[in-house]
């Protein structure tokens, strides 16, 4: 594995070398660093570490950061991951406000979630919108996610913030998969509209929202995104719709087949879906 560093490319004139690195998350001096002999295999296992750590936990700073790394028995100093996350660029990030904005006409619903205890799949979806700069313009991908689970149920890009058609994406999810208990969204005017509200009263379920300028309420789908764009987009820098919806589906696809989730006791998203489902199928006939 490659460090991020490595990959900027100085003989690509398309992007500067500063706009590589931002891209890539890492400061400008950091790519001419010249680490010291002994340092770079040491760093790089740590790094490792403290990317596992910071894409669970995104918001996390230095310090918690190196309590999570030493709850198991390690004996990393809070000196050493501070030097080395300052080494690679690496600081907490905070979401960001909603790219969605809210309409004061529409009705607002209360956030269900706090101190809520999340058991089995389909007790929670959520959803949110994201948006990914082509050279053409601005596209704005949704993805519809299980709490439980991890599980990217669907997900689609669309040339603009026109709401019916994310009521399309998500009443044909729940016709695959079936209803949620609770479904939670921010407040966006997209998801306080008529017509997606339509399909979640239609469907009986319960209608959780984020709190105003609350990102974090809806720390899954967040998280998301971080892994989507830090792991896919910002490194292939994808130059046409086609080629971002084919690199889009391969990597949910690995996101949810292949990648292993810290939180999920590393497992992955499927088989946590999928087993649970099984499970509950059983039990309903030995009833």
């Amino acid at each position: 594995m490659r460090l991020r560093s490595n990959l900027v490319e100085p003989a690509y004139k398309v992007l500067s070398i500063s706009r590589q690195c931002r891209l890539l998350g890492i400061s400008r001096s950091r790519y001419y660093y010249e680490p010291g002999p002994g340092h770079d295999e040491k760093d790089f296992n740590l790094l490792v570490k403290i990317k596992e750590v910071q894409i669970e936990h995104p918001y996390y700073g230095y310090r918690r950061i190196w309590r999570e790394i030493n709850k198991n028995g390690g004996d990393t100093t809070e000196t050493t991951v501070r030097r080395v996350m300052r080494r690679f660029g690496i600081t907490a990030v905070f979401p960001g406000k909603n790219l969605s904005k809210a309409c004061k006409y529409h009705k607002k619903y209360p956030y269900l979630l706090k101190n809520k205890v999340i058991r089995y799949p389909n007790q929670v979806w959520s959803t949110d919108i994201t948006y990914i700069k082509l050279p053409t313009g601005n596209v704005y991908l949704m993805a519809i996610i299980d709490w439980f689970s991890r599980k990217v149920l669907s997900w689609r890009v669309f040339n603009t913030m026109d709401a019916m058609q994310y009521a399309n994406l998500l009443r044909e999810t729940i016709e695959e998969y079936g209803c949620p208990a609770i479904f939670n969204t921010d407040q966006g005017s997209q998801f306080t509209s008529d017509v997606f509200i339509k399909v979640l009263v239609d469907y009986d379920i319960q209608i959780s929202m984020d709190g105003k300028d609350r990102a974090l309420d809806n720390i899954r789908i967040e998280r998301l995104w971080r892994s989507l764009k830090y792991e896919d987009i910002y490194l292939k820098r994808y130059e046409t719709m086609k080629d971002l919806k084919a690199g889009i589906n391969a990597y949910f696809n690995f996101y949810n087949t292949a990648r292993f989730h810290q939180s999920l006791d590393y497992n992955v998203p499927d088989e946590m879906y999928k087993c649970f489902q099984y499970n509950e199928l059983e039990r309903k006939r030995a009833a």
